[in-house]
């Protein structure tokens, strides 16, 4: 028998105070935030079925849900739409990624403003999008020359936003210099105790760069972002990049620690040197181009992901009231294709699954229909337990 509130509060014990605070109050705010703060209680609240054994392997996501998809400028300098968050990396049965994915969907009907039936017409139009592009069997991607309705919408804004207004929403400038905006709500002050491994750790991995002048460090905060990773060691660096003040660059350090689904699934796993080189390793593989300046680092016992921030990144708003349904659907499609495409670009890689194997189990219908049940006694059990969690946290039973 699993409490919800006891398993919440022991998996982010010892995670920064100041950030866990705000990630509760995120997950009490609606049904999908806290979904996406729970990954580890969803696996381990997922039923014991075939659909979870017997489905071909593949590289996963592992977090799979509406906010994973997003925006980002490649290391090649242009900018795609994609799968964009890696924390939870596994290797293991395709439909654990698929199950979590229509579960944020039916979920996410409230912030959606879509009904349930709505919500299950979105998940089949995933599915449909899903198993027809790994019938294909090519693996493709978005970029604003091959998207279409509003992902083109987002990634044609894009192309007006310059670097200079980017760090003026993140940092305060005076002169020719630079310092970080800490306001509560994207950044908090760091420490001197905090700031000196951080910044030696990036004068470190600097040396082995072309150009270290580029990573001088001129300010860094804690930084806030996402649901899930709040808490877990996570800083925003400013740095020299090409010149200040509006040539500098924006760097993302985050601690990665060992996938939620680790103790959920069979397969046999790789041998990573660190958790950093599994998440940046399969991210590699999965997304159709890296993000700029994605590396792993390792300072001690612990091992970050280094990327770099850019104006590029965003999501697309999925509002019912501000868009048609078949603007909605256009999106979700596109989100199911990117996560065929996802598997197939990784497909026959250390244990995954061929894609000959992949369209195999595409062709065998009968697993969809059984999936979309899971998916919905999934979306039922996160709602009781989000109530439980709810109501535990008017009670204060979260805080300090």
């Amino acid at each position: 028998m699993i409490d919800p509130v006891r398993a919440i509060r022991s998996f982010n014990a010892g995670r920064d105070p100041e950030r866990l605070a705000l990630k509760y109050r995120a997950m009490r705010q609606s049904r999908f935030a806290f979904l996406r703060g729970s990954c580890h209680l969803f696996y381990d609240r997922l039923p014991a079925a075939k659909l979870f054994t017997k489905a071909p392997t593949a590289w996963l996501c592992g977090d799979l849900h509406l906010e994973n998809f997003g925006s980002y400028k490649g290391d090649n300098r242009l900018v795609y739409f994609d799968l964009n968050d890696f924390d939870e990396t596994l290797l293991g049965p395709v439909t654990l990624d698929l199950v979590r994915a229509l579960t944020s969907i039916l979920v996410g009907a409230d912030v959606l403003h879509v009904s349930q039936d709505e919500a299950l017409d979105l998940c089949q139009s995933f599915l449909d999008a899903y198993t027809r592009s790994l019938l294909d069997g090519k693996a493709r991607w978005v970029e604003r020359e091959t998207a279409h309705g509003l992902v083109r919408h987002l990634l044609e804004a894009l192309q007006d936003r310059a670097r200079p207004a980017f760090l003026d929403t993140r940092t305060l400038r005076k002169g020719k210099r630079r310092l970080l905006r800490v306001d509560g709500q994207k950044a908090l002050p760091a420490s001197d105790v905090q700031r000196e491994p951080v910044t030696a750790l990036l004068a470190e991995f600097a040396a082995t760069q072309p150009h270290p002048e580029f990573y001088t460090v001129l300010d860094l905060a804690r930084r806030i972002a996402g649901t899930g990773s709040l808490g877990v060691d996570r800083y925003v660096i400013l740095v020299q990049g090409n010149g200040s003040p509006d040539a500098n660059y924006l760097l993302d350090l985050k601690q990665a620690l060992p996938s939620a689904l680790a103790g959920h699934v069979a397969t046999r796993q790789p041998k990573w040197a660190t958790q950093a080189h599994r998440v940046v390793g399969v991210q590699q593989r999965m997304q159709a181009v890296s993000m700029a300046f994605l590396h792993p680092l390792q300072w001690n016992q612990q091992s970050y992901v280094l990327r770099g921030l850019q104006p590029s990144e965003d999501r697309v708003s999925l509002d019912r009231t501000q868009q048609s349904m078949t603007e909605l659907e256009g999106v979700i499609r596109a989100m199911g294709r990117l996560t065929a495409w996802a598997q197939l670009r990784s497909s026959g890689r250390g244990g995954s699954a061929t894609t000959d194997e992949l369209q195999d189990f595409a062709a065998g219908r009968k697993w969809g229909k059984n999936l979309m049940a899971v998916a919905q006694d999934c979306a039922r059990q996160c709602t009781e337990d989000w109530k439980a969690f709810s109501t535990a946290y008017d009670a204060e039973a979260f805080k300090g």
